[in-house]
């Protein structure tokens, strides 16, 4: 029969468990390939972002993306499309749940136990649905693979496992995993981030020149200086803010705005009203900008 028997989420650099499927197959067959699958997840980040290890009647698929891999048990007549569709469906659930952050700080296995309902949901999804009801993602992911194939395996493969388990190289390469994807980048983003540009130059021509003076001749103008590099680094890390991906971003974009306007307050005599309320007025800007600009939305064929 033609399905998805098992899936998993599993941290990339040691291969910890994060979440997985509860269902059990007490098929002998099954069994050994959840081994293999635990030996390869420990090894991951040692191949390429996606891989297929191909036995007899069971295969397992993995699609690596960034701190997390996600890794499925299939049969081997299922479509190695479809399972590329299911593991990115569940990367993008994961990714929308839980930060890098937690994800790191987790040292227990399953520590995202209660995911296990999506993966639950997902599965019987993919395990119903048919190649015609999600052709628009089924065409990206096939030309996905064209373009870049998927490391090919073999489960009985003896110089493999004897890698896996031994924690060696087993003839692989590495190849950057992909990041993830955001939104289109808007105008009134762009002006945000030429108006943080203009307030970075600025506040670094004036503390530059403020910094000469003050080594020379005002030794305690060293404040008035760092409140000027402050704020410009705070503005190179917003611009960067708006246009990658990063942990915690709701976290850092605060910490960023209160060093702008915490700066600019201690800066006033330097700066007069208007001035301060344009540099504020800017970061306040360039903040929502970046709490606004998610991940790109999923394929509509992709979802559950």
């Amino acid at each position: 029969m033609s399905m998805i028997f098992f899936a998993c989420v599993v941290r990339v650099r040691d291969g910890l468990p994060l979440s997985a499927s509860t269902d059990f197959h007490f098929n002998q067959d099954f069994l050994e390939c959840r081994k293999r699958l635990k030996a390869l997840s420990s090894i991951l980040a040692q191949y390429p972002s996606r891989g297929t290890a191909k036995g007899r009647d069971l295969s397992i698929h993995f699609l690596s993306s960034g701190d997390i891999a996600c890794m499925a048990i299939c049969s081997s007549n299922y479509s190695t499309i479809m399972a590329f569709c299911f593991l990115e469906e569940l990367q993008w659930e994961f990714a929308a749940s839980y930060d890098t952050t937690s994800i790191s700080l987790a040292s227990r296995p399953y520590a995202f136990l209660e995911f296990d309902n999506v993966i639950q949901k997902v599965k019987c999804h993919f395990n119903s649905v048919s190649r015609s009801q999600m052709k628009a993602n089924w065409e990206k992911i096939k030309e996905e693979l064209k373009f870049r194939p998927p490391v090919q395996l073999k489960l009985e493969d003896t110089e493999l496992m004897n890698g896996m388990t031994n924690g060696g190289h087993a003839g692989v390469h590495v190849e950057v995993v992909p990041t993830y994807r955001m939104q289109r980048v808007t105008p009134l983003g762009i002006l945000s981030l030429v108006l943080n540009i203009m307030c970075g130059a600025l506040n670094l021509i004036r503390g530059v020149h403020l910094a000469e003076y003050s080594f020379q001749e005002d030794h305690e103008g060293i404040g008035n200086v760092i409140a000027f590099f402050l704020p410009f680094l705070a503005c190179v890390f917003q611009c960067y803010l708006y246009l990658f991906y990063s942990s915690a971003r709701k976290v850092k974009t605060f910490v960023l705005f209160f060093s702008v306007c915490l700066c600019n307050i201690y800066l006033y005599g330097l700066r007069n009203l208007w001035q301060i309320a344009f540099h504020i007025g800017v970061a306040s800007l360039s903040s929502y900008q970046i709490l606004t600009r998610q991940l790109m939305e999923k394929q509509p064929d992709c979802g559950v």
